[in-house]
C-alpha cells in the first residue's frame, strides 16, 4: 500500500505545483517582460520485480520560461529604431512647425521687406516711404532674431534631453548590474537552475535601456549578462557599470559631447556615430542632421543678406549727396586687439561655411597673416577650408588680430545700422549729362557703379570728366582707363557695355547706344545732393531675385533668397516627413514582432483557465488515489482484527 501512497502524493505535489505555475501566470498576466513558465514533469525511476518495471509515480524536473532570444531580439531591434524615429520626430515637429508657419516664418516679412525697397525705388525723395523702408528692415531683423531665439531654445531642449536620458541610462545599466548579481547568486544557490522572474525582470530592464540606446549583449557562463553600446564600448561587465556623462564641445560650450567616464574619473569622449539608435541616438541624429544645418542655413541666410544689400547700399548715395553706409549690422569682422585696418572678408563658398569662429592675426607691416580656428588653434587654408576669401590692407602693425565669424550668431545679432530714413542709398553716386552740341544720337544708360574706392570719404566727389568720341574710339582724360575703348556706330547701335577706372580705383560701368558723331562728348559728374535718384534703390530692390546663394561647383551663385529660405523649409519639412514615415513603419514591425514573441512567451488566460481545470482534476484524481490505498490499507488491518 506504501507504493501507492507515494505515487498518489507525487502525483498530488505535481499537480500543485502546476496550479502554483498556472496561477503564478495568471497573476502576471499584465507584467511587463514576463514570460509564461511551465512545469516539465519526468516519472520517478521505476522499481524493478520478477516480472518487469513498475512505476513509482512522477516528479518535477523543471519550471521554464516560454522564451526565445531570437523573437526577443527582433522586438528589441524594431523597438530601438522605433524610439529612435519617435525621438527625432518629436524634436523636429517643433522646427518643422516654426519655419513652416506663415506668420513666424520667414517670407512674409522678407517680401514686405523688399516691397518697401521698391516703393523707395518707386520715389526715391519720399521720406515716408524710406521710414516704411526702414520699418519692413527692423521687421526683417527681428524676424530673424526670434527664429534664431526659437531654435536656440530648441537647442537648449535638445540638450537637456540628451542629458536626462544619460541619466537614464546610468539607472538602468545600475540596475542590470545589480539583477546580475542577484541571478548569479540565486544559480549559485540552485545548482544552476534559472532564477526565471529575475531573468524577466533582467531582460525587462535591458528592454527599457534598449530604447534609449542601442545596445549589444552577451549572456556569461555564471548567468551574468554583459551590456555593450556602439562599437563595443562595455556598458555593464557583470556587476560592474561604466557611466555615461556629458562635457561640453570643445569648440562650441554650448553643445553636448557623450563621454564615457572610466574609473578614476577620467572623461573619454565618444564620437556621435558611434552612439546610435534608441532615443539618444535619435537626438543626437535630430541635432546634427536637422538643428546644425537649420541653425547654419539661417545664420547663412542673414550674412547673405547683410553681406549682399550692405555692399550695394554703400555704392548708392543718400539724400544729402553722402556715399551710402551699411544698411544692417555686420559682425562678419571684429576686431581683437590694435589700430590696424581690419581685412576685408567676403564669401567666396558658402557651402563650406560653419559656424566656427577664427582668429586673423598680421605677421608683417604689409597685410601678412596667419589665420587659426578657435579655441584650438588650427591653421585653415583659404578659401576652401572655410568658404571665404580675405584681403589685407596694404600696411598693418604685427600681431594686431581680429575674430572673424562667418556664421555665428548672424541671425541673432542681425539689425539695422541707422534708423534715420534720410541715409537710405537710393541714388548712384555717378550721374552723366549728354551737352546740347552733340551731333550725334548717342546716349549713356545703365550706369552700374562697382567700387567707390578712391572717392572723396563719406562723399562721391571726383572732378567731371569727359568720354569722347572720335574714329570709333571712346577715349577718358589722363588718369583714367575705359575697357574697351572702341564702339562701331553701324554695328553697335544698339548698345554696348564699357567699363571706366578713375584715380584712386572707383569703378563703373555704362551702356552707350545710338550713333554718336565724332567729337560728341559725355560728363559724367557727382550725383547732385537731393536729385530724386532711385538708381541704386533698384539696383538693392532687384537683390530681391538675384541669384547670390548657395555656390555652384563652378563657383557661381545658384538662387536667391526666397529660394534659400524655401530649400531649408523644404529640407526640414521633408525629415519630419521622413521621420513620421519611419516612425510608423517601425511600429508596425515592432507589433508583428511583439506578436509572434507573445504567441511563445504572452500568457493567454483562456489557456491558463483551462489548466486550471485540469491541474484541479489531476489534483482530485491524485487525492483520490491516495484514499484508495487508504481504504485498502483499512481492509488489511480490518483482516488481521
Amino acid at each position: 500500500m506504501a507504493g501507492l501512497l507515494n505515487i498518489g502524493l507525487t502525483g498530488l505535489n505535481a499537480a500543485q505545483l502546476q496550479l502554483n505555475t498556472t496561477s503564478h501566470n495568471i497573476a502576471n498576466a499584465a507584467t511587463p517582460g514576463y514570460s509564461r513558465q511551465t512545469v516539465v514533469q519526468t516519472t520517478n525511476e521505476p522499481m524493478f520485480s520478477g516480472v518487469g518495471f513498475f512505476g513509482q509515480g512522477v516528479r518535477v524536473a523543471a519550471v521554464n520560461r516560454q522564451y526565445s532570444q531570437f523573437l526577443e531580439n527582433q522586438v528589441l531591434s524594431a523597438d530601438n529604431r522605433r524610439a529612435e524615429y519617435s525621438a527625432y520626430s518629436g524634436q523636429i515637429a517643433q522646427l518643422n512647425n516654426m519655419l513652416a508657419d506663415s506668420d513666424v516664418g520667414l517670407s512674409p516679412v522678407l517680401q514686405a521687406f523688399f516691397a518697401g525697397v521698391q516703393d523707395v525705388a518707386a520715389n526715391p525723395s519720399s521720406v515716408p516711404a524710406r521710414q516704411a523702408m526702414i520699418s519692413a528692415g527692423e521687421a526683417l531683423a527681428a524676424q530673424f532674431r526670434a527664429l534664431d531665439s526659437r531654435m536656440a531654445e530648441i537647442r537648449q531642449g535638445t540638450e537637456g534631453e540628451i542629458g536626462a536620458t544619460i541619466d537614464t541610462i546610468n539607472s538602468l545599466a545600475k540596475q542590470v548590474a545589480e539583477l546580475n548579481q542577484r541571478i548569479a547568486v540565486a544559480q549559485a544557490a540552485g545548482a544552476g537552475v534559472a532564477p526565471n522572474d529575475l531573468l524577466d525582470q533582467r531582460n525587462n530592464v535591458v528592454s527599457e535601456l534598449n530604447k534609449l540606446v542601442k545596445t549589444s549583449t552577451v549572456l556569461e557562463s555564471d548567468g551574468q549578462l554583459s551590456v555593450f553600446i556602439g562599437s563595443g564600448q562595455n556598458l555593464v561587465l557583470g556587476n560592474s557599470v561604466t557611466q555615461l556623462g556629458t562635457a561640453p564641445n570643445a569648440l562650441d560650450p554650448e553643445r553636448q559631447d557623450i563621454v564615457l567616464i572610466a574609473p578614476n574619473g577620467a572623461q573619454i569622449a565618444m564620437p556621435e556615430s558611434l552612439v546610435q539608435g534608441g532615443a539618444l541616438g535619435g537626438l543626437l541624429a535630430f541635432r546634427r542632421d536637422a538643428l546644425d544645418p537649420s541653425q547654419n542655413r539661417l545664420n547663412l541666410l542673414a550674412r547673405s543678406i547683410t553681406e549682399a544689400f550692405n555692399a550695394q547700399h554703400t555704392l548708392g548715395v543718400d539724400l544729402d549727396g553722402n556715399l551710402g553706409q551699411d544698411f544692417f549690422n555686420s559682425s562678419l569682422v571684429q576686431r581683437e586687439s590694435g589700430t590696424s585696418a581690419a581685412p576685408q572678408v567676403s564669401i567666396a563658398d558658402d557651402n563650406v561655411l560653419t559656424s566656427d569662429r577664427y582668429r586673423l592675426t598680421y605677421t608683417d607691416a604689409t597685410g601678412g597673416y596667419s589665420l587659426v580656428r578657435l579655441p584650438d588653434n588650427a591653421p585653415v587654408a583659404l578659401p576652401s577650408d572655410i568658404g571665404l576669401s580675405i584681403t589685407p590692407p596694404a600696411t598693418s602693425t604685427p600681431g594686431d588680430s581680429f575674430i572673424i565669424e562667418p556664421l555665428r550668431n548672424a541671425a541673432r545679432d542681425m539689425g539695422l545700422a541707422f534708423t534715420d530714413p534720410r541715409l537710405i542709398a537710393a541714388g548712384s553716386p555717378v550721374s552723366v549729362n549728354v551737352p546740347a552740341t552733340n551731333a550725334g544720337t548717342g546716349k549713356i544708360d545703365q550706369i552700374d557703379v562697382g567700387s567707390v574706392d578712391g572717392m572723396a570719404s563719406g562723399y562721391p566727389q571726383f572732378a567731371d570728366f569727359n568720354v569722347s568720341f572720335a574714329a570709333n574710339t571712346l577715349t577718358v582724360p589722363a588718369g583714367y582707363t575705359i575697357t574697351p575703348a572702341a564702339y562701331d556706330p553701324a554695328a553697335e547701335s544698339a548698345g554696348k557695355s564699357f567699363t571706366v577706372t578713375g584715380p584712386g580705383g572707383y569703378e563703373f560701368s555704362f551702356r552707350l547706344a545710338g550713333l554718336p558723331q565724332n567729337g560728341d562728348t559725355f560728363t559724367f559728374q557727382p550725383t547732385a545732393e537731393g536729385v530724386s535718384d532711385n538708381r541704386n534703390a533698384v539696383a538693392l530692390g532687384a537683390l530681391q531675385t538675384a541669384r547670390t546663394m548657395l555656390t555652384s561647383a563652378a563657383g557661381e551663385p545658384t538662387t536667391n533668397f526666397q529660394s534659400a529660405y524655401s530649400q531649408l523649409v523644404t529640407l526640414v519639412g521633408n525629415k519630419a516627413r521622413e521621420a513620421q514615415v519611419g516612425e510608423a513603419a517601425q511600429e508596425t514591425l515592432l507589433q508583428q514582432a511583439s506578436d509572434a514573441r507573445d504567441a511563445l512567451s504572452g500568457v493567454n488566460l483562456d489557456e491558463e483557465a483551462a489548466n486550471l481545470i485540469r491541474y484541479q482534476l489531476a489534483y482530485q484524481a491524485s487525492g483520490r488515489v491516495m484514499s484508495i490505498a487508504q481504504r485498502l490499507f483499512d481492509e488489511l488491518l480490518s483482516i488481521g482484527r
